[in-house]
């Protein structure tokens, strides 16, 4: 991935690891298209961004439960003029209750911003991408996604595998994808769902920072699965080896949702 004149569009940049990568793509020179609900926030980034690193940063607010808006991003994408090099999936959220205890329309938009909107925009940016023979797709998943835990997991599972299958349509294209599959990582993710989970072992947390970098190391070699730290390389390696009634019965999953 060279640095020069190239553009990355980032969805959930407004925090967490979405802000990470912008910070660090700029780092690279990259100009920047950031996607988030917020406008406030993502104004206080585009300032940020464009002061310390000298880049463009374009915002384009958006919901991305909402069709119409996943469509607007979709458009972005897609625009000849104004080519996307480097996609990243990233906006999501957690459910903090058992899927039986929520409203199933909580369940429903859940789904359309983990699993719809990153299939339209994956297809929008593999297609301009593909025609101009180069580009990469990041889609931020799960190590939830190795597990069975739910619809978090589920949707986490579909976008692990669905990268995978992209990354082999896309072979000898010049195209990319990669699945990156954190655990638990210091944000403000868990805050926002309401999810408490400070009594993890502190061995299990990431860093941003660092998450992100081996990502970007990742997506320079073409890799499809990016697994950050050891410790989830170990747990991700072990449970895609043990049988399957073990894995249900694990009570892992709840806790490896990536910070957004």
């Amino acid at each position: 991935m060279s640095n020069h004149a190239k553009t990355a569009l980032v969805t959930g940049a407004s925090a967490g690891i979405g802000a990470t990568f912008c910070a660090q793509l700029a780092e690279r020179g990259y100009d920047l298209v950031v996607v988030a609900r917020s406008t406030d926030r993502l104004e206080a980034l585009k300032t940020d961004l464009e002061a310390r690193h000298g880049v463009s940063v374009e915002v384009v607010t958006a919901d991305l439960t909402d069709p119409l808006d996943v469509q607007k991003v979709a458009w972005r994408l897609s625009e000849p003029q104004r080519p996307v090099d480097l996609l990243v999936n990233n906006a999501g959220y957690g459910l903090k209750k058992r899927f039986l205890q929520n409203d199933v329309q909580d369940e429903i938009a859940s789904l359309d911003i983990l699993v719809r909107t990153v299939m339209v925009l994956s297809h929008s940016a593999a297609l301009a991408m593909k025609e101009r023979g180069h580009g990469a797709i990041v889609n931020v998943s799960s190590v939830a996604s190795f597990m069975a835990s739910g619809t978090y997991s589920a949707a986490k599972s579909y976008v692990t595998v669905f990268s995978e299958s992209l990354a082999g349509e896309l072979v000898g294209t010049g195209v990319t994808v990669t699945a990156l599959c954190p655990g638990f990582t210091h944000t403000e993710f868990h805050e926002r769902a309401g999810i408490n989970h400070k009594g993890s072992p502190e061995f299990l947390w990431l860093q941003a920072d660092r998450l992100v970098r081996d990502c970007l190391a990742d997506v320079d070699k073409g890799k499809v699965i990016s697994v950050p730290g050891l410790q989830y390389k170990v747990i991700t390696t072990a449970l895609r080896t043990v049988p399957r009634p073990l894995v249900r019965r694990g009570r892992l999953a709840s806790a490896h949702r990536p910070q957004k």
